[in-house]
Parts: structure tokens; C-alpha cells; sequence
């Protein structure tokens, strides 16, 4: 039967996939969780000896962020805060609160070599790789 589609509930234009997303704060969120409906995409690339993040996080200010790294994980909490207006909003696309994003990364990082630059609405984050784990034969000795 040629032409014939399958039925898809969640397909764009479909009203109950707009309202699941009002109710859960995922409009226009594809690409990771989210706190608040704040939702932060990143973009990871691998180099030969660190990872490098570039998270979306326009309107932060850098003292409002807090970035933690252990092991081979990064986690990334803030608030984007709503600006005061005189008058009144005559429409509203961005998203306003607290958010945390965690990112898991394919291998261990170096958290003392860590390194985070804020620009242009973009947190970057530069993740040295740890070292391998170095392997020590131990001699045993008679008591």
C-alpha cells in the first residue's frame, strides 16, 4: 500500500506532544536534561589529550555558574536570571531559573588541570585527560 503512514502521536504538530513539552519544560530542548526549563546543549570533542566543552548558556553571568569535575564526569549548575522590564513582555521565547546539566565523558580527566573561559554566551571547557594508570610490580619479600 503504497503511501500509506504510520500513525505517530509525537510527530511535530501533533497537540499532545506541545503540551507534554509545556508540562515538562522541554520546548525546543533536544539535546540534553534541564532544572527549571533551562536547558544547556553541549557539544564535546575529543583531542588527542583533552576533551574540549562547548556549552550554550547565554545570559549567565560566570559568577553564577558552578562547575564541578571528578573522575570522568562534569557537572554544570547556574541560574539564568530573568531581566526586569518597565513595560510589559509582548512575547517570550527564552527561558528563565536554576539549571544543572551533568556530562559524562568517555574516560577519566585530570580535574587539577581543568580549565573554563566564559565568552559570548559560551562556556568552554578544556578537560585534560588523567594519565593512564601506571602499573607497579611489587616484589614480595620473606618475612
Amino acid at each position: 500500500m503504497a503511501g500509506r503512514r504510520s500513525f505517530d502521536p509525537w510527530a511535530e504538530g501533533f497537540p499532545w506532544r506541545e503540551l507534554f513539552e509545556q508540562a515538562y519544560g522541554l520546548r525546543g530542548e533536544r539535546s540534553g536534561p534541564m532544572v527549571a526549563g533551562v536547558g544547556v546543549p553541549v557539544d564535546i570533542a575529543e583531542l588527542e589529550d583533552a576533551y574540549v566543552i562547548y556549552a550554550v548558556i547565554p545570559g549567565v553571568e560566570p559568577a553564577a555558574m558552578d562547575l564541578v569535575v571528578e573522575d570522568d564526569r562534569v557537572v554544570l549548575r547556574g541560574e539564568v536570571r530573568e531581566p526586569s522590564v518597565d513595560g510589559q513582555w509582548v512575547s517570550r521565547e527564552r527561558r528563565f531559573g536554576r539549571f544543572q546539566r551533568t556530562i559524562e565523558l568517555p574516560s577519566p580527566v585530570d580535574p587539577e588541570r581543568a580549565e573554563a573561559r566564559y565568552e559570548n554566551g559560551i562556556l568552554v571547557i578544556r578537560l585534560p585527560k588523567a594519565a593512564p594508570g601506571r602499573v607497579r610490580r611489587i616484589p614480595v619479600k620473606a618475612s
